[in-house]
């Protein structure tokens, strides 16, 4: 993937999360910063963000800066997964991606079934659980589940430790999934969190909707559309690190170098986001959501460099329920079928 092709398909996926015509400055603001951190050359930096956003291109001269077939289905896979990363696409989002389809050249049986995908994810009910058997503790080795350190602090009630236990096993599902290199694993890992946080709201009696657990993400700083722009931004700098090293160590090992870039830095983040996520519900809803939003987004980032000592520790346990899972089994397990 050329320098060119990196900044289209960035380019692209920034289209899509505007689409909707109403991102808010926030939303805008962690997306800029998302690109601004990796740098210029990850793909992904001011200069095509600005060009997207004071409307220097379009989505046809973006669209012909990808040479092949596979490079125009990623970048239409990507924008199903922005568009759909807020809940189902509205009319807005609809028209773009079957403007998208037709302007990258994908065929119209392959996007209808790449949007239908995701919109089953995104559409799925926040009070449908994980299913039990989808989880760490009812597939991974008793003895290593045993082993894994406790979340709970000493002393913990029976409640908070059931609690801690389900913020664990969601957060190495989701930190697994990062690992798979379907699509739909990623795309499938925001509404594994949105059930978490509504399990926990469940525990101190608040029923939780789809719109109320998006504005309690939204509130503490860790917008949708944000997450998946961060997972793409991710797969173009391990893009980046697999060119660069293949001329150093081959194009075997670079493989594998550039892998571990974008999976690596991707299982765990998404581990300290999914699991700090879960600390600030539980927090929140213990204490009858009195917590100021500043207070809220302190206490997340407080919780996410906590997540990140406690990654390691778990990684053994996130890398053998990332080989149990079954990608092709993924839609029907996250829906209980």
């Amino acid at each position: 993937m050329t320098n060119t092709e990196r900044d289209a398909l960035g380019a692209i996926c920034l289209f899509a999360a505007f689409a909707d015509g109403s991102p808010d400055d926030g939303e805008r603001a962690r997306i800029k910063q998302i690109g601004s951190k990796l740098g210029s050359d990850s793909g992904l930096s001011d200069e095509v963000y600005e060009r997207v956003i004071f409307k220097r291109t379009t989505i046809a001269q973006e669209a012909a800066a990808l040479s092949t077939l596979e490079l125009r289905s990623q970048a239409f896979e990507l924008a199903v997964g922005v568009c759909d990363a807020d809940g189902k696409t509205n009319d807005a989002e609809r028209v773009f991606l079957d403007t998208l389809a037709v302007t990258l050249g994908v065929p119209a049986e392959q996007a209808r079934a790449i949007r239908e995908e995701v919109d089953l994810l995104a559409d799925d009910p926040v009070d449908h659980a994980v299913p039990a058997g989808l989880l760490p503790a009812a597939v991974l080795p008793a003895a290593m589940v045993a082993a894994a350190p406790p979340l709970a602090s000493a002393g913990a009630s029976a409640k908070e430790q059931e609690i801690d236990g389900s913020i664990r096993n969601h957060s190495i599902l989701c930190s697994a999934l990062e690992l798979l290199p379907q699509g739909l694993a990623s795309a499938a890992i925001i509404p594994i969190q949105m059930k978490m946080v509504y399990s926990v709201g469940k525990q101190f009696g608040y029923s939780l909707d789809r719109k109320h657990i998006g504005e309690f993400l939204g509130t503490i700083g860790v917008g949708m559309t944000g997450q998946v722009v961060e997972s793409f931004a991710r797969r173009i700098m391990g893009g980046l690190i697999e060119s660069l090293a293949s001329k150093v160590v081959g194009k075997s090992m670079a493989k594998t170098v550039g892998g571990f870039a974008r999976t690596g830095a991707g299982a765990a983040m998404t581990f300290a986001t999914t699991y700090a996520l879960g600390q600030v519900a539980k927090q929140y809803y213990a204490g009858g959501r009195k917590l100021a939003a500043v207070d809220l987004r302190q206490l997340y980032s407080s919780q996410v460099e906590t997540a990140k000592t406690l990654y390691e520790q778990h990684k053994p346990m996130i890398e053998q329920q990332a080989q149990r899972l079954k990608p092709a089994q993924i839609l029907s397990m996250v829906r209980g079928a």
